[in-house]
C-alpha cells in the first residue's frame, strides 16, 4: 500500500470553502502528546457503554466504526471555524483514526493487495457521513439527522432501529463543543458530554 494517497484531494460538499488533504500517517512531532491525549478522549467517548446500550447503536465490528465516525465527526465540525492549531490537530486526529483502521483491516488477516481497496471504501464511508450529518446539523433538523443515522447504521434492516436517541446527543455534543474555549482545542483537552436523558427522549 502506498500510504498517503487513498485520502488525498477530497473535496467536501458540506464544507465547500475547504479541500481537505489528509496525509495518512504524517505526524508532527510537536503535536503528538497533544494529539494523543486528544484521539483518546474521542476514542473513549465512541465507547461510552450508553450509545449501545440505550441509543440503540449495534456493539458490533461496524457499530463502533459508525460511533469512532460520529465523534470524530462532531470533533471536526468544531475544528473547522478554529485556529490554523486547532485545524492541523483536527487532521492530525483523523490521521490517526484511519491508521487505526488500517492496522485494524491488516490484523484481521485482509491481504496486503485488498487494503488499499478496503481503505478507499471506508473513507468513503467517513466522507458520506460528514456531508449527511453535517447537513442535517447545519439545519438543526434532528429528524433528518436520525433518519441519515438509520440509513447508515442499519443499512439493510427492514427495521431499523430509533436513531433519534442518537442524533439528539450528537446535537447536545456539537453544542457542548461549541463552547469548549479555543485554548482547550489547542491542548487537546476536549471532551464530549456524557448521555443525558434528555437526549434520549
Amino acid at each position: 500500500m502506498q500510504q498517503g494517497q487513498t485520502l488525498a484531494s477530497v473535496k467536501i460538499e458540506a464544507f465547500p470553502e475547504k479541500t481537505m488533504i489528509f496525509g495518512l500517517f504524517r505526524k508532527k512531532n510537536n503535536n503528538q502528546a497533544i494529539v494523543d491525549r486528544q484521539y483518546a478522549a474521542l476514542t473513549a467517548a465512541a465507547r461510552m457503554p450508553d450509545l449501545y446500550e440505550r441509543l440503540n447503536v449495534p456493539d458490533t465490528v461496524m457499530g463502533r466504526f459508525e460511533m469512532l465516525s460520529i465523534v470524530m465527526i462532531l470533533f471536526f465540525r468544531r475544528t473547522r471555524a478554529s485556529a490554523v492549531s486547532g485545524q492541523e490537530i483536527a487532521q492530525e486526529i483523523v490521521d490517526a483514526f484511519f491508521q487505526d483502521i488500517d492496522y485494524s483491516i491488516r490484523e484481521l488477516g485482509i491481504g496486503d493487495n485488498s487494503v488499499p481497496k478496503r481503505m478507499k471504501k471506508l473513507a468513503g464511508m467517513f466522507y458520506g457521513r460528514l456531508e449527511a450529518y453535517s447537513k442535517a446539523m447545519d439545519a438543526g433538523d434532528r429528524e433528518a439527522l436520525a433518519l441519515a443515522l438509520q440509513r447508515n447504521i442499519y443499512p439493510e434492516s427492514p427495521a431499523p432501529a430509533d436513531m433519534s436517541g442518537l442524533a439528539g446527543w450528537m446535537m447536545a455534543a456539537e453544542a457542548h463543543l461549541s463552547a469548549i474555549p479555543e485554548e482547550m482545542i489547542a491542548g487537546g483537552a476536549a471532551k464530549l458530554p456524557p448521555i443525558a436523558n434528555s437526549s434520549v427522549a
